[in-house]
């Protein structure tokens, strides 16, 4: 039996909870995300996705949301919740691995919110298990969601007067291999570069362009993950715990702020200190 002592669970601030009050940080700016619903689940005690999450608070911190989705309930639901803190937020359905509806969902976002100053691109699948299992249409189905319509939505969102902040939601499997799934650890290390392009290109327009990682974060695509996978939710990290959606979130929000006015072409990474080691 060992000697050492048993760490207790952190209590968590109300951030990463959720429960902190907004503060303004976005008021009256007009913010699009992608991604922005939750797949159903049965769990009666499930937990935030990223996604929601990021729309929720944009809201609460003063923003009118564009939520889009590829399930126009999913969108829906988080219009609802925002509805319910008294935000404003309308849902919009629309796949981006369909080039035209990548360019469609910009233009109805800026129709409905009457400009766009944010963006926040929250979108990924993951498809085929190791090189051997992964065909050639995993990988393009993968690279089609997870590359190509950010690529596509960037360039539309690029075009139109008014924009400040672009956020792209990369994946710590773009740092370091784990997920065994090929086709989404290459693509979510391409939007590292992506980032890396679209910042410079936007930075003449006074567009900024930045990447939220995520470590493993406690969400309903998660908890499935280590349903699939036990070992994921043994993984050692030094902050003892997995991140909440709220933590996400709290990411992004700095990034779509006039906070990180200087900041641009970086990686943020929120995994509690899972890669330093």
């Amino acid at each position: 039996m060992s000697d050492e002592p048993r760490r207790e669970a952190p209590r968590l601030p109300d951030e990463a909870r959720g429960t902190a009050p907004g503060r303004g940080r976005l008021a009256g700016r007009r913010v699009v995300v992608v991604g922005a619903g939750s797949r159903p689940n049965d769990d009666p005690d499930h937990p935030i996705g990223n996604g929601r999450a990021i729309s929720v608070l944009a809201a609460r911190e003063g923003a009118s949301i564009a939520c889009v989705d590829v399930d126009q309930a999913a969108a829906g639901e988080t219009v609802r919740m925002i509805a319910a803190g008294g935000g404003r937020a309308v849902a919009i359905a629309a796949d981006v691995a369909d080039p035209a509806q990548c360019e469609r969902l910009v233009e109805d976002s800026a129709r409905a919110l009457g400009a766009i100053d944010g963006l926040v691109l929250n979108v990924g699948i993951g498809a085929g298990f190791t090189l051997a299992g992964t065909t050639a249409d995993d990988w393009d189905r993968t690279f089609a969601v997870n590359l190509r319509g950010h690529f596509l939505v960037a360039k539309s969102a690029l075009a139109r007067p008014g924009l400040a902040s672009i956020v792209f939601i990369s994946s710590v499997a773009a740092l370091q291999p784990g997920s065994r799934m090929p086709a989404y650890d290459a693509s979510k290390a391409g939007l590292l570069g992506l980032n890396r392009h679209v910042a410079r290109e936007g930075a003449r327009r006074g567009v900024r362009a930045n990447v939220v990682v995520p470590g493993l974060i406690d969400t309903p695509l998660g908890r499935l993950a280590s349903a699939g996978r036990p070992s994921r939710a043994r993984t050692p990290i030094p902050l003892g715990r997995q991140g909440t959606g709220w933590e996400v979130a709290y990411a992004v929000l700095f990034l779509l702020s006039d906070e990180s006015s200087y900041v641009t072409g970086q990686t943020l990474v929120v995994d509690g200190g899972l890669t330093a080691g």
